[in-house]
């Protein structure tokens, strides 16, 4: 029988009155029970978090930068069980680029964002008085996670907000909820009751969280469709919001490429964690005179990358996490084929249990194809001929997302002005979707509000006030 999960609230494990399974993608078997909240568990979260809020709030930095410090120590001590659970419901490796990797990158961004500062800055001080400009944290914030990075971008999400004082009510996406829930109750443990709560449930208990006016900030991850949902839906309480929302981010390939060095940072760039990451490669402009020669090396590198189950040592690609985003790169891929793209490698889904989409390069794709002017978000990468950079520059630009982008050159100064007229947040040069934590991230256009990471994504977490003496 599948083990019942709880919600965290006020500090405390609270059972649900319902639960629902979580599907372990590669064998269509439920492998736990997630709990499924009311709004009246909502309530108490937010509750238990406004009561917390006074005394964290005036907390005094350095034990605020302990107790962060103090979560990253816990995440790396159960490290093993929570990427063994990410695997589970999110279908990666547990090696790799998988579970264990991402499990590793949430420890080590809470331990870069608790050595972060928000410094008093002096604006005037002199014989005319002084002003000076400070930040305050804002007070709950509702934190609604994806399916992707459930713990990773938790981390993302919940780390900074606790830094700059304010507390947590956080709710994960109800595909990969287990993994999320257990690391809120491990992390009890270095935080006082009702600064860090989680609750899980269906979408209509997210849709909840951005009209409730005990919340003061949504930070969301996920698609554009459901940000604007979210933000029509904070409106009437004038909440703070971070959106970190769909890419359809561009590469652009130059005839100078140096292909040794670049295929594969190109492969991984489109499909790490199985193309199921926000910023990856989803449009892939190639040169003319390359084009042949990059889609045979892409062909020839993905024969060697094994998908299968994350469970086993040798699987390097795991699921498609979810029937519904599975079928949606089936009809896209189909889609395309049926219109003249050329399937050069998969283009079928791989026979036995489990939702595996096998990698999937598309020769001959053309703008105006539904896998290249929408989002994928899965293992199928549209290869688009150009022959003039500034039309492939065009072509770039001409989509409602901007998240991230890339150009490849053997031309750094080239590659740099080029990489600079890329309408996105974050632009690579020969390389793609790697982010830091000191580092600034999010779109413009369509792919967000605000950013996160840094000082800057530390900021968001706070309000402004400025004092004249």
């Amino acid at each position: 029988m599948p083990q019942n999960y709880n919600f965290v609230i006020d500090g405390r494990s609270v059972e649900a009155g319902r639960h629902f399974d979580v599907i372990n993608p590669a064998d269509g078997t439920a492998f736990a029970r997630c709990p499924a909240a009311t709004t009246g568990d909502l309530d108490a979260a937010v509750a238990a978090a406004r009561r917390a809020f006074p005394a964290w709030a005036a907390t005094p930095d350095a034990e605020r930068k302990a107790a962060v410090n103090a979560m990253a120590d816990i995440i790396e001590a159960n490290a093993a069980e929570l990427a063994e659970l990410v695997t589970l419901e999110q279908g990666k490796p547990l090696g790799g680029m998988g579970s264990q990797w991402e499990v590793g990158g949430a420890a080590a961004w809470t331990r870069y964002t608790a050595s972060l500062d928000l410094p008093v800055e002096t604006i005037q001080d002199d014989s005319a008085g002084k002003v000076t400009l400070h930040r305050k944290p804002i007070g709950v914030v509702g934190s609604i996670t994806p399916w992707n990075f459930p713990v990773m971008i938790a981390i993302w999400h919940i780390m900074p907000a606790i830094r700059a004082g304010n507390t947590v009510v956080l709710k994960p996406s109800p595909y990969t909820p287990i993994a999320t829930l257990r690391l809120a109750e491990l992390l009890q443990a270095a935080l006082p009751p009702g600064v860090l709560n989680a609750v899980a449930g269906e979408d209509e208990i997210g849709q909840a969280m951005s009209v409730h006016s005990g919340i003061d900030k949504i930070v969301f991850t996920g698609s554009t469709r459901t940000g604007k949902r979210v933000m029509a839906s904070a409106a009437d309480t004038l909440k703070r919001l971070t959106l970190e929302l769909g890419g359809n981010d561009a590469a652009i390939v130059l005839p100078d490429t140096d292909l040794d060095a670049a295929t594969e940072k190109l492969f991984w760039g489109a499909f790490i964690n199985n193309g199921q990451t926000c910023a990856a490669i989803k449009r892939l402009y190639v040169h003319d005179s390359i084009y042949d020669e990059v889609c045979k090396r892409l062909v020839a590198y993905a024969a060697n990358v094994k998908v299968g189950d994350g469970r086993n040592a040798d699987s390097v690609l795991g699921t498609v996490q979810n029937r519904m985003q599975f079928d949606r790169v089936r009809m896209l891929v189909d889609a395309a084929v049926a219109d003249g793209a050329q399937a050069l490698c998969g283009g079928a889904p791989m026979e036995g249990e489990g939702l595996f989409y096998p990698v999937t390069i598309l020769a001959e794709a053309k703008d105006g194809m539904a896998i290249v002017d929408e989002e994928q978000f899965g293992p199928a990468l549209p290869v688009i001929r150009y022959s003039d950079v500034e039309d492939a520059l065009v072509r770039a630009n001409d989509n409602p997302s901007g998240l991230g982008g890339s150009v490849w050159s053997g031309d750094m100064e080239t590659a740099a002005a080029l990489a600079s007229r890329l309408e996105c947040g974050s632009a690579w040069i020969n390389s793609h979707s790697m982010v830091r934590p000191d580092a600034p991230f999010g779109g413009v256009k369509q792919s967000g509000i605000g950013v996160e990471f840094g000082a800057l994504g530390l900021a968001e977490f706070t309000t402004v006030q400025v004092i004249h003496q």
